[in-house]
């Protein structure tokens, strides 16, 4: 049986191990790994330590489904609707831009649960805390080495981490990349934020009209939203939860501090822009230093071949663009690159 590994267990990691489960003409061994300690990439659900169904989108916030990809992707949206995995947005958000055509959904369980309904579709054996390091080529199969552990080794490997992280990895893939491959891949970019996520005992009432809001005048917070309201599962037994998404000025500012420091100076803002707000049971503060990309691989739209015999492919959005349908759309040219030989 073909081994197949996907590093990274993001939003076009999971698509791409579940369509490379459903597409394949013969059985898989499918593996996906992720350096962190859960699925989701930016696509990450965080929960209460206190109270694990207090929850809060740390990443992506919402879908926003454009006329185009309602009908591209209708399949996609379909499925996660009919399961009730992505809802309609119908809670108040000041300030959001709305588009002639444009839908926006949300998960009631968090965005994560994107990602895990298509890591389960997939059956592919997840391991977290795998720091990918070197990929060589050992007897026409790929030898992946890891922080900790043996190295183990595959026929496929797909890369679904941002492209910095890709241009990190060493041994042979270092020099199976080509000058043009390189450049391209040079010439992606990111944008960098904080999210900060706070939450709060039952009964605890943040008492303001909205669900969300974009900030246009505060130099540190761009976008709060109370994540329970938003997701429409207000509950007089879980608390409220509420995220705060820097702006990326803040976030390029301060990169290099520590978390406890830029969790202070985003407290502080939040005090002026909701005064009064009650002291939260438990933060989670994190750091996006790839948070969406503001460059994409112009010359290698959906995915990059980096090699043929045996196959190493490099996807995710940063040869798209950081949206649901630019990961829809890089798992599906993932998969295209790969139908031949799976």
């Amino acid at each position: 049986m073909e081994r197949v590994l996907i590093v990274g267990a993001g939003l076009t990691g999971s698509l791409c191990a579940a369509l490379l489960r459903k597409e394949a003409s013969r059985p898989l061994h499918l593996a996906v790994w992720d350096k962190a300690g859960d699925s989701g990439g930016r696509m990450t659900t965080a929960g209460s330590p206190y109270n694990p169904q207090s929850t809060v989108d740390l990443g992506a916030q919402y879908i926003t489904c454009t006329s185009h990809y309602a009908k591209k992707h209708q399949s996609f949206y379909d499925e996660l609707l009919a399961r009730g995995i992505l809802k309609p947005l119908i809670s108040r958000i000041e300030g959001i831009v709305i588009k002639d055509g444009d839908c926006n959904f949300v998960a009631p369980q968090g965005v994560s649960s994107i990602v895990n309904h298509y890591l389960k579709e997939s059956g592919a054996e997840i391991c977290f805390r795998q720091h990918v390091t070197q990929i060589n080529l050992r007897n026409d199969k790929w030898e992946v080495s890891k922080e900790t552990g043996s190295p183990e080794q595959f026929d496929i490997v797909v890369l679904t981490i941002p492209v910095p992280q890709i241009l990190q990895l060493q041994g042979d893939i270092a020099n199976l990349i080509s000058e043009i491959q390189r450049q391209q891949l040079e010439s992606v970019s990111y944008s960098s934020r904080y999210a900060l996520g706070l939450f709060y005992e039952a009964g605890t009432k943040i008492d303001v009209p909205w669900a969300g809001q974009y900030i246009t005048s505060n130099p540190c917070i761009r976008f709060i939203s109370i994540d329970n309201k938003k997701r429409n599962i207000e509950s007089s037994e879980i608390g409220p939860s509420l995220v705060v998404h820097t702006t990326v000025p803040f976030g390029v500012a301060h990169l290099e501090q520590s978390i406890e420091d830029v969790q202070k100076l985003i407290f502080q803002q939040l005090e002026n822009i909701l005064p009064g707000l009650p002291q939260p049971v438990a933060t989670k503060c994190q750091k996006w230093r790839h948070s969406q990309v503001t460059k994409a691989a112009a010359n290698y739209p959906g995915q990059m071949t980096l090699h043929r015999k045996p196959f190493l492919v490099c996807g995710g959005d940063g040869f798209t663009q950081s949206n649901f349908d630019g990961c829809v759309t890089s798992a599906l040219c993932v998969l295209e690159a790969l139908k031949s030989h799976i």
